[in-house]
């Protein structure tokens, strides 16, 4: 592809380029033994399933050995399965029925921090002479108060409950540890090369073993400012003695030294998919210096913006937002990569965030499938690599607001809550907003089990087991049996709709995978329109028209439309005009062809 005159490898092909991932949530996606929660062979014995799906790769939350403070990201063997999971073998076994196949297993690499169970954290914390001390992010007290307790280094929140500090103190050797997410997940030292070689060799033992490459978590954290200052005070410090001291961690100074090295000692020597958890970076300079075409480092990242476009200071918050930001959002990270040779990763649903039904459309029993399928129709239409999560393909939605706060597991949502009660007990008001927050924003959304067909437990435990986290009550009308076998006249389930718009992406990877982009009427604020342009064949072009919105919309086409070739209501080509005012219903989408 040219742009401006000049040539990049933007539209050259690459299988990792066109794949379609599949993020699946180990815990909720199929037991296989009848304990409650789900395991490697479950996943294999749903390989067939995510083969007629359209899946390429299938990315698992981790599977490593771990005491699961937060749901397998505390790693205490990064070489062994845990238990709950299976073993090594049935990892093997999964990696080679995924080959007869021809799809891919994608393993997440969480080496920002591991576990504090995990050998060397052992090590580390047993006395500051240990070879392993330096392994880990060690400093003394700030001060000692005259009643002895001492104090952090310095003002940092947790993220994962930010009421909290940190830094962790240990009494034995009398320093603080540093553990940015929760204290049972201390953040490794990058600065020391024996950390970085043991990382090396955790990911060249995957490879292998036959992994297709990884999934990196937070792994735009793994370098720190070294002077470790106090964080900027942007929450009330009446309520909240530590803040946010993302800055300080996040893209730090030798960020690109570590991933090039890793690019250089790994990554280089195999055919791999590579994509880089980088939550709180926006900046495109700083980006393509990861996922640029010559930048030997990451082959993309997620992008946050998006999923983010709610967030203020900390993800457990809300902020209001419009269409035409969300709008602005996709599109400008669509030109920035065509423009700049980089590459996108395209999705709006993981493990860390709520249903994109219930956040981005209208999740009522009304116009829940006509909403997952406008999602779906704008995915499939987007360049970039595809990431679809589980539950996303037949439209789950969050959790209901009757939920006591006792079905909800997630450390996150558990920390909230609890600082809530403490903080707002005389101020129900507030409580309830707290509340809002949790129906809106908590990770356990989407770590509810699979909803497999209507039979006890929706199929994904036996009859009688007792699921590690409540199923859905609307499973016995929302799963991926029913969909499957939907038979209509008129129209498609959602899992029938993703299934032909992955089909289509595929048959049409030079518009929708490499293809050009341009936004129309960026300005309306309710229609999401563009065009993509064949990278191969500039005369070919394809309009989407997604009517973002709960009521009827007219958009004026600026193009002449050749035909219409799919929509979200209709299982046949939609019956709409072919120029002059496009008429679109409630959560209303459609594609058509452009005429050269």
């Amino acid at each position: 592809m040219a742009v401006n005159g000049t040539k990049n490898s933007f539209s050259t092909p690459q299988w990792w380029k066109e794949s379609v991932v599949y993020q699946i949530y180990p815990a909720s996606f199929q037991d296989s033994n009848g304990d409650g929660w789900g395991d490697v062979k479950g996943i294999t014995s749903r390989l067939d399933y995510l083969k007629e799906l359209g899946v390429d790769v299938v990315w698992s939350s981790p599977i490593f050995k771990s005491p699961q403070a937060d749901m397998g990201y505390d790693i205490a063997d990064y070489k062994d399965i845990d238990p709950a999971y299976g073993t090594l073998e049935d990892v093997d076994e999964l990696i080679s029925e995924a080959k007869k196949r021809n799809m891919k297993v994608m393993m997440d690499l969480v080496v920002n921090h591991t576990s504090n169970m995990h050998a060397w954290f052992l090590e580390s914390c047993s006395s500051k002479d240990n070879p392993k001390r330096d392994w880990y992010i060690w400093k003394p007290p700030k001060s000692i108060s005259p009643d002895g307790t001492p104090e952090p280094p310095n003002n940092w929140a947790q993220i994962l409950g930010d009421a909290n500090s940190a830094w962790n103190y240990d009494p034995v050797t009398k320093e603080y540890y540093l553990a940015v997410f929760t204290p049972e997940q201390p953040d490794l030292n990058w600065e020391n090369p024996e950390v970085r070689a043991a990382v090396w060799d955790v990911m060249n033992f995957w490879m292998n073993r036959g992994a297709g490459g990884f999934r990196m978590d937070v792994i735009n954290m793994i370098s720190k400012v070294t002077t470790f200052p106090d964080a900027p005070i942007v929450l009330d410090p009446a309520t909240h003695k530590y803040q946010p001291g993302v800055k300080f961690f996040t893209n730090g100074p030798k960020l690109h030294d570590y991933l090039q090295e890793m690019y250089r000692e790994v990554l280089s020597k195999h055919d791999t998919i590579t994509v880089g958890e980088m939550p709180g970076v926006s900046d495109e300079n700083e980006i393509l210096r990861t996922v640029g075409a010559k930048a030997e480092e990451l082959r993309m990242i997620f992008i946050f913006d998006l999923v983010d476009i709610d967030k203020p200071n900390v993800r457990m918050a809300l902020k209001p937002w419009d269409v035409k930001e969300m709008k602005s959002i996709i599109s400008k990270w669509q030109r920035v990569m065509i423009e700049r040779d980089g590459w996108n990763s395209v999705f709006i649903e993981n493990h860390d965030n709520p249903r994109s039904v219930s956040r981005y459309t209208d999740d009522s029993d009304q116009w829940r499938d006509k909403g997952a399928k406008l999602l779906a129709l704008m995915q499939t239409t987007l360049g970039g690599t595809l990431f679809v999560y589980q539950g996303e393909e037949i439209g789950i939605r969050n959790a209901p607001k009757d939920w006591p706060m006792t079905e909800y597991k997630d450390i996150e949502t558990v920390n909230y809550w609890q600082k809530c009660e403490k903080i707002y007990a005389n101020d129900p008001e507030k409580l309830a907003h707290g509340r809002k927050i949790v129906h809106m924003k908590a990770r356990d959304h989407s770590r509810t089990p699979m909803q497999w067909d209507a039979s006890p437990n929706a199929g994904f435990a036996e009859k009688g087991a007792k699921p590690w986290m409540r199923i859905m009550d609307d499973y016995t009308t929302i799963n991926a049996e029913a969909q499957m076998k939907q038979e209509s006249e008129d129209e498609l389930s959602v899992w029938q709709f993703w299934q032909r718009g992955l089909h289509a992406r595929k048959e049409n990877k030079e518009a929708f995978v490499y293809g050009d982009f341009e936004e129309l009427a960026p300005n309306d604020e309710n229609i999401f329109a563009y065009v993509r342009t064949s990278a191969t064949k500039p005369e070919q072009k394809w309009i989407v028209v997604l009517n973002f919105s709960g009521q009827e919309q007219t958009y004026d086409l600026p193009l002449k439309v050749e035909s219409w070739v799919a929509g979200t209501y209709t299982k046949s080509k939609p019956d709409k005009s072919l120029r002059g005012k496009l008429v679109l219903r409630p959560w209303e989408g459609v594609l058509g062809s452009v005429a050269s």
